[in-house]
């Protein structure tokens, strides 16, 4: 029951994720199979940091917070998605830098990181051929599970060949910020997305999507609920189990 409820609120997380941000890649004009990709993968870095190093995912999570909100108070009605983000992803780069330069992190979370990254490159590519093939309008609650098994099966078998390889390569000075950033990075997009469109007056095709996104995160959050659960249960089966992981950041 443990690996099903945490496999679970892992794969909530990653299906919010992912359908949030297949949306906002459209809206920055990215064609339906490189959305697809580069959504699976953002969500499967950003998930893979938070089961693997929780506290430099909290301290990005925190940055990101700050700056936003100072951003869409600065920014009146000029709030634009890139600049809001990338000053949320400097905000939490350099509180990684402060949390890594106390000696509170390391290395580990950057492997981590891109672990899921290359994990959800991979499983986005193979969701985007699979609804190429078949040519079916599948529904985004379908979507986020099917990716979610995907992304986490892959992300177990590959967690510690490549964690033990890049661990020693990876500066935790260096890791640490790069990590924060781009969690600070996605809470950027969604502080955006939340409490953008009360700040500025967005165009119509642009609150179209952005109502889209609101729409769409619940079903990604309840599919890939389902997703992660199954995940859980099949990884059980396999051997692979969770009180074997080791979270350290």
């Amino acid at each position: 029951m443990q690996t099903l409820f945490v496999w679970g609120l892992a794969g909530a997380l990653f299906g919010g994720l992912f359908s949030g941000l297949l949306r906002v890649l459209a809206l920055l004009g990215l064609k339906g199979s490189e959305a697809v990709v580069f959504a699976a993968a953002g969500a499967a870095g950003t998930t893979a940091t938070f089961y693997s190093a929780m506290p430099v995912a909290l301290v990005g999570a925190m940055a990101g917070v700050v700056a936003s909100l100072g951003y869409l108070i600065v920014g009146g009605l000029r709030v634009q998605l890139l600049p809001l983000s990338a000053a949320s992803a400097a905000a939490g780069m350099v509180a990684g830098a402060i949390y890594a330069w106390l000696g509170m992190g390391g290395g580990r979370s950057f492997a981590e990181t891109l672990t899921g990254l290359i994990a959800g490159l991979v499983a986005g590519g193979i969701l985007w051929a699979g609804l190429d093939l078949y040519g079916t309008d599948v529904g985004v609650p379908v979507q986020a599970a099917g990716i979610v098994v995907l992304v986490g099966s892959l992300f177990k078998l590959a967690e510690g060949p490549m964690a033990r390889g890049l661990i020693g390569r990876l500066p935790g000075a260096l890791s640490v910020p790069v990590v924060a950033g781009l969690i600070a990075a996605v809470v950027g997009v969604g502080v955006w997305l939340m409490g953008g469109t009360t700040a500025w007056s967005p165009d119509s095709i642009t609150k179209d999507i952005i109502d889209q996104v609101l729409k769409d995160v619940p079903a990604g959050l309840l599919g890939g609920m389902a997703g992660g659960a199954l995940t859980g249960a099949l990884l059980e089966i396999l051997g692979l189990h969770l009180e074997e992981d080791e979270h350290v950041v």
